[in-house]
């Protein structure tokens, strides 16, 4: 039977992109740089904002989601990964199935589907770069631990938990059902904290997880600060020594700090012409995760994740291309 480098757990988005500007986000009350959960009228509001009023036109769209981004990077890189989500059975979920088989990701979806809405996630990019979200969760606002594979997940090297599933109540289930399967079958738990604003939200669910053991956390130098209640990324790294055993800690374009269970690693960034930071966790995560699983020590998973995040940076998409991955990124 096939076993997995990474087994992922997520929310299950169609992600659709748009060029704004500041203005734009401002006439439209959205917090720049923070990703905000709206229901389906909002969702179909902002489209009509976006698209009738300020005539823009989405520039790029992909099935996608915060983990299902992790585990396409470590396909396209030639790792085995497993994704369970939830999606709908509708035209927009037809598009994420097929694009999540194309990219070579096993996953838990059959030929039934509830009928619903598909998550959508619409990401809004201004001229530094920065993105700004707002996600409809649909169908896989109910995703529970009834879409979890334990099977898959015992024969799997590593348990990735998407943070953003801290938002639901069955979310948050699935997540500590995967991590109590994982611990049990004596597969590593990693966490990603997702984003600032979830970690300001949902901190005592983010707190449940950690306490119960997390063996790699991934988070932006934000989020650290708001999980440790510090200020300086040198108090950060202290006070996450106490939280899990290995962590990393991305800073952007001043690359990553990083924690091996025994010391702390320090990995400059890559040079980048950024146009869209959409999806450059999920990327730098995903390459760190392979290198780790392919015999690279956190050095050297930094330095590879690095290299991955300022590729993605350079073009717009959450996404690298195949013949991207195939020039600069294998090992």
């Amino acid at each position: 039977m096939r076993g997995y480098d990474i087994y992922g757990v997520g929310n299950a988005l169609v992600d659709s992109e748009y060029q704004v500007t500041n203005a734009f986000l401002e006439a439209a009350g959205l917090s720049k740089g923070m990703m905000t959960l709206v229901e389906e009228g909002e969702r179909k509001h902002l489209i009509s904002l976006l698209e009738e009023e300020y005539d823009y036109q989405v520039i790029k769209q992909a099935g996608g989601g915060s983990a299902a981004n992790t585990m396409i990077i470590v396909s396209q890189l030639g790792g085995d990964a497993f994704y369970s989500c939830k999606v709908a059975n509708d035209r927009i979920g037809d598009f994420f199935v097929r694009d999540l088989v194309e990219a070579g990701v096993d996953t838990n979806l059959s030929s039934y589907r509830e009928a619903g809405n598909t998550g959508q996630c619409i990401s809004m990019i201004t001229p530094d770069a920065e993105r700004t979200m707002t996600t409809c969760l649909g169908i896989t606002n109910f995703l529970s631990p009834a879409e979890l594979d334990p099977d898959a997940l015992r024969r799997s090297n590593k348990l990735y938990i998407e943070g953003y599933l801290v938002s639901s109540a069955t979310g948050f289930e699935a997540a500590i059902e995967a991590q109590t399967i994982a611990k049990s079958a004596g597969v590593e738990v990693s966490l990603t904290l997702s984003d600032p604003a979830m970690v300001e939200n949902y901190l005592p669910n983010y707190r449940s997880i950690l306490d119960s053991g997390v063996d790699l956390l991934f988070c932006n130098l934000d989020e650290a600060k708001l999980l440790t209640d510090t200020e300086t990324p040198d108090d950060c790294v202290r006070q996450l020594r106490n939280i899990c055993s290995c962590f990393v800690i991305t800073c952007g374009k001043e690359g990553s700090l990083a924690f091996d269970g025994n010391s702390t690693i320090r990995t400059e960034g890559k040079a980048a012409k950024a146009i869209d930071s959409t999806g450059a966790g999920d990327i730098f995560a995903g390459t760190f995760l392979h290198g780790i699983c392919h015999g690279k020590d956190f050095t050297q998973a930094a330095e590879f994740a690095n290299r991955s995040a300022s590729l993605l940076v350079a073009n717009f998409g959450a996404r690298l291309k195949q013949s991207e991955v195939d020039r600069y990124l294998k090992i």
